[in-house]
């Protein structure tokens, strides 16, 4: 049995995670703004689910539903950082307020969870982390570069953190989903910005259109992007990514051939900086 603590999981990848876990036994503490919305869709867990209130950016929370969920089961094997905030608009159209209400959550919000859990990860010399990114934390599009840029930093975190942690016995991986039919497109996790500038319509306004058409119609399954992550949880060698999804797939290929093609491109270039 292991214990799994996880972070917005009142619905999407978080509760689907959540209910595959207590459905083969484990336990879990599940932490969402309002528990009851873990009550309500788990109602049959008994006491194998712990529903906390959390908001993530609030680090004195943070350390309270961490603290609570090793009093109730005694440790955490497994910490999921689901929780997230998403932006859509050009760079130029993000106000300071909007993209920092981004990185509060995204990144700030995360730290803050991930410096609660480790402690008692440390003093057992194990366990995992799950820290969920994007495939636009690898390669980013137009439309989405406040929120790639919080995603690039929670990879760039989790990269550090994998080198840090692994001789202490745990292993960090970074989860990189694509398109998933959760309700990430909703206006209830997705954010518009409050300013358009007609020079963006066929770039970020064609990516508002495209967000607007496919919302509940994505391709991936969230249910089956759930148990791919607890496979991956349970790997004794867990790996620095994973790509959830065939599009996340092509388009983390299309970035390393790019970037490969650039590098060799300019190789004489980058390699005569060096003093002679």
């Amino acid at each position: 049995m292991k214990v799994w603590f996880i972070t917005g999981a009142s619905r999407g990848f978080g509760l689907e995670i959540a209910r595959q876990a207590l459905e083969r036994g484990d336990s879990v503490a599940a932490t969402a703004r309002d528990p009851q919305t873990v009550h309500k869709a788990l109602p049959d867990a008994g006491d194998r689910l712990l529903a906390l209130p959390l908001e993530v950016t609030d680090e004195q929370q943070a350390q309270q539903a961490a603290d609570a969920a090793i009093a109730r089961f005694g440790r955490i094997d497994i910490l999921v950082n689901n929780a997230g905030r998403g932006l859509l608009g050009a760079v130029e159209e993000a106000s300071d307020s909007e993209a920092r209400a981004v990185f509060d959550t995204n990144v700030f919000g995360l730290m803050s969870v991930t410096r609660a859990v480790l402690p008692v990860m440390r003093r057992r010399r194990s366990g995992r982390v799950l820290n969920i990114s994007s495939v636009g934390g690898f390669t980013a599009n137009a439309g989405w570069g406040v929120y790639g840029a919080t995603k690039f930093a929670v990879e760039g975190l989790s990269e550090a953190m994998r080198a840090e942690l692994v001789p202490l016995g745990i292993a960090v991986t970074v989860v990189e989903p694509g398109v998933f039919r959760t309700d990430f497109l909703d206006n209830s996790s997705l954010h518009h910005t409050k300013r358009t500038i007609d020079d963006y319509a066929t770039t970020a306004g064609g990516t508002r259109a495209w967000a607007q058409q496919n919302n509940h119609a994505q391709l991936g399954d969230p249910v089956k992007a759930a148990t791919a992550m607890i496979e991956v949880a349970d790997s004794p060698e867990p790996p620095t990514r994973i790509q959830l999804g065939a599009d996340c797939v092509a388009r983390v290929e299309a970035k390393l051939e790019l970037v490969a093609g650039e590098l060799a491109r300019w190789r004489q270039l980058s390699l005569s900086t060096a003093h002679t």
